[in-house]
Parts: structure tokens; sequence; C-alpha cells
């Protein structure tokens, strides 16, 4: 058994490089072959279902999930990766729901915090969402993601110097990012068209 678990876990390695090269089909079969020898890898299960979201096929990458959920109920990343797909899917409650679980499993993580903080927003609790946006992005000042998501949200809010100096710090991290440039290019036509009127 414990040769078993080894070798599962150097499959979830290579299925995890596959994944992270854009390999998404041969990680999928790989996290399968897996299955056929242990139904009960919780860990295969998530890996399917984080590919399946990659490649945007959300019924399959929540079947994928909630199975490894009913093995594993604990699992944060499980509950994170369901989350984020429903945020995916602008099903904020369901959305919630899960990463709020997620963050009880696993407290104070940015990136579980930038998504709740997201589907938060989203949902209509505008203040909420950017106050746990400004937390993640407070734990992890150089992550271009949480910062953008938070410039985004500002944008929307129509504070339009709050959301330049984020991305004008994600430029400072990422001079080639191009979601950043568009949306500071936005910020400033957007401030002089409302000066304008």
């Amino acid at each position: 058994m414990i040769k078993k678990q080894s070798e599962y876990y150097e499959l979830l390695k290579i299925a995890d490089e596959k994944k992270l090269m854009g390999l998404h089909d041969e990680a999928i079969a790989i996290c399968e072959a897996i299955l056929v020898g242990d139904l009960e890898c919780a860990e295969a299960f998530e890996e399917i279902g984080d590919n399946y979201l990659s490649l945007r096929e959300f019924d399959k990458a929540i079947k994928a999930l909630k199975q490894a959920i009913e093995i594993n109920p604990f699992s944060a990343n499980a509950r994170y990766l369901l989350g984020f797909t429903y945020s995916a899917m602008s099903e904020w409650d369901n959305s919630i729901d899960e990463l709020e679980l997620a963050d009880q499993m696993e407290p104070n993580h940015p990136e579980i915090l930038r998504c709740l903080g997201w589907s938060i927003y989203h949902a209509g609790r505008k203040t909420q969402g950017l106050s746990i946006l400004e937390r993640a992005s407070n734990m992890a000042d150089d992550d271009v993601l949480i910062l953008c998501d938070l410039g985004v949200c500002y944008l929307n809010s129509r504070d339009f110097d709050a959301a330049a100096h984020i991305f004008e710090v994600v430029l400072g991290l990422d001079p080639e990012n191009d979601k950043a440039m568009e949306c500071l290019k936005a910020c400033s036509y957007f401030k002089d068209k409302l000066e304008i009127e």
C-alpha cells in the first residue's frame, strides 16, 4: 500500500506539471489512471476538477470536485476549486458558500480570500468584497492576480484614483501586463468623461 501511495504521489506531481504546461487532457488521463487503482484518491479528483476548470468545462469540474469532497469533506483545496468554478459561472451564492468553508479550513490564505472577495463583491456586497480583497492584497502585496481583481472592483465602483494606483503597482511588478494597461487607460477615460459631464 505504501508503494502505491508513493506511486500515486509521483503521478500526481507529473499531472500537475502537465496542467501547468497547459496539457490538460494528458493531466486528466494520468489522474484517471490513478483512479483505476484507487477510487478513493481525492487528490486525483481534485486535479481532474482543476484541469476541467482550466478547460472551462464547468459541469465536469463540478462533478469531479464534488466527488473529491465526498471522499474528503475537509479538503480546503477542493472547496476552493469548487467555489472558483461557481464564480466562473457567476453562481455567486454557491461560490461564497464553498469559499467560506475553504477559508474556515485554511484561514488567511490569500488566493482563497481573493476569490471570496471577488464573489462577495459581485453578489452585491461591494464594501465587504473590497475589504476582503484588500486583506488578501496586504497578505500578498506582489500577487498580480489579487491586485488586478482589487483594481477591477475599484474601477467598477468608480473609485478611479484607487483603481489607477493599483494598476500602476501591477505594472511596476509586471510591465507587460495587458489587463493592467487596459484598465489603467479605462480609469483615465472614465475619470475624464465624468469630469467633463
